[in-house]
C-alpha cells in the first residue's frame, strides 16, 4: 500500500510540476504575440516530452542529487516514508501556485521538502553544507546571473539587429524564437524528469528509463490542462515584450539549463526564465517589479512552507 501510494504521489506531483513549468518554456512566444496559446502549449509539450526521454541518457546525476543521498545517511534516505512526504509536500505546494498563477520552483519546493522530512527523522544530523552547497547556492545564484546575462544578451542582439540588420526578415526572428523557445522547453524536460523520478527509484518495479517515461506522460498532461494562470503571468504580467526580447530571454534561460544539466546542479529552470525575461524587460524600462516581487515573495516562501508541510506528513506517515 505504502509503496501503490509513493507511485501515485509522484505522478501527481509530475502533473503539478507540468501544470507549474510546462509553460515556461515557450512563454515568450505567447506573450510577443509570436503565436497563440493553443500553438504555444503545444510546442511546449511536444518539446518538453523529447526532453524528458533524453534525459535518461544524459542526466543521471541530477537523479542521485534528489535521491536524498550525501543529505541524510543512506539508511535514511531510502525510506519509503520520506519519499511520499516529499512527493505529496511538493506536488502540493506546486499545483496550489500554479492554479492560483505563481510560477515557483519545483526544485525549490523539493528542496524544502527534503529539508523538512529529514528534519523530523534524524534532526541536526541532516547534512546542511551538502544541502547549502548543492542545493541553495545554486538556487539563490541563477536569477541574479539570469538577470544581468538576459539584458546583456538582449542590448547585443538589439544592437547588431540597428547596425547590421541581423533579423530584419520577419519569419526568420519568429523561426528562430519557436527555436529557441523549444531549446528552452527541451532542456527543462532534461532538467526537471531526473528530479522527480529519483522519488520512485526505490520501487523496485521501477528502472530509471520506465520511471522517466512515466513522469514525462504526467507533466505532459499537467501542462496540457492547467497552464492558464502561469501563462498569463509569465507571458504578459512580468513585462511586456517583442520577438527580439523574448528569443534573447529564451537564449539565456536555454544556456543555463544546458549548463545545469550537464554539470549536474540543481538550478531552477523558473527562476532562470523569470529572470531572463524581468532582464530584457528592465532594458526595455517595460519590467512590472511589483509583479516581480510577488514572485519573489512566493520563491522565499515555498521553500518553509514545503519543508513544514513533509515534515507533517512524514510524522502522520510513521504514525
Amino acid at each position: 500500500m505504502l509503496i501503490i501510494s509513493l507511485f501515485l504521489a509522484t505522478l501527481f506531483l509530475a502533473y503539478s510540476n507540468g501544470a507549474n513549468d510546462n509553460f515556461k518554456g515557450v512563454a515568450t512566444l505567447f506573450g510577443s504575440g509570436t503565436t497563440s496559446y493553443q500553438t504555444a502549449i503545444l510546442w511546449a509539450t511536444i518539446t518538453t516530452f523529447a526532453g524528458a526521454i533524453a534525459s535518461i541518457f544524459v542526466a543521471g546525476t541530477l537523479v542521485k542529487n534528489f535521491t536524498g543521498q550525501g543529505i541524510f545517511p543512506d539508511n535514511v534516505a531510502n525510506v519509503p516514508e520520506i519519499h511520499l512526504a516529499v512527493a505529496i509536500a511538493s506536488g502540493v505546494n506546486v499545483l496550489i501556485a500554479a492554479l492560483t498563477g505563481f510560477p515557483i520552483s519545483t526544485t525549490h519546493s523539493l528542496t524544502g521538502a527534503l529539508l523538512g522530512a529529514g528534519l523530523v527523522a534524524i534532526g541536526m544530523k541532516v547534512n546542511f553544507y551538502a544541502l547549502w552547497q548543492s542545493f541553495i547556492l545554486p538556487l539563490i545564484f541563477s536569477p541574479i546571473i539570469a538577470i544581468f546575462l538576459a539584458a546583456g544578451i538582449y542590448k547585443l542582439v538589439e544592437y547588431c539587429n540597428v547596425q547590421y540588420g541581423l533579423i530584419e526578415n520577419q519569419k526568420i526572428l519568429d523561426t528562430l524564437h519557436f527555436l529557441s523557445a523549444g531549446i528552452v522547453s527541451f532542456t527543462r524536460g532534461i532538467n526537471h524528469t531526473p528530479k522527480l523520478v529519483s522519488i520512485i527509484l526505490i520501487i523496485d518495479y521501477f528502472s530509471i528509463q520506465g520511471g522517466m517515461l512515466t513522469i514525462a506522460m504526467a507533466m505532459a498532461l499537467g501542462g496540457l490542462l492547467n497552464s492558464q494562470r502561469i501563462a498569463a503571468t509569465m507571458s504578459e504580467k512580468i513585462t511586456s515584450m517583442n520577438s527580439i526580447q523574448g528569443l534573447s530571454a529564451n537564449i539565456v534561460t536555454g544556456f543555463l539549463a544546458i549548463a545545469a544539466s550537464y554539470s549536474g546542479i540543481p538550478i531552477s529552470s523558473t527562476h532562470v526564465a523569470v529572470s531572463s525575461i524581468f532582464g530584457v524587460g528592465l532594458i526595455a524600462k517595460k519590467a512590472n517589479w511589483h509583479i516581480f516581487l510577488q514572485i519573489l515573495i512566493s520563491w522565499i516562501v515555498s521553500l518553509p512552507t514545503a519543508a513544514i508541510t513533509s515534515g507533517i506528513a512524514y510524522r502522520l506517515l510513521q504514525s
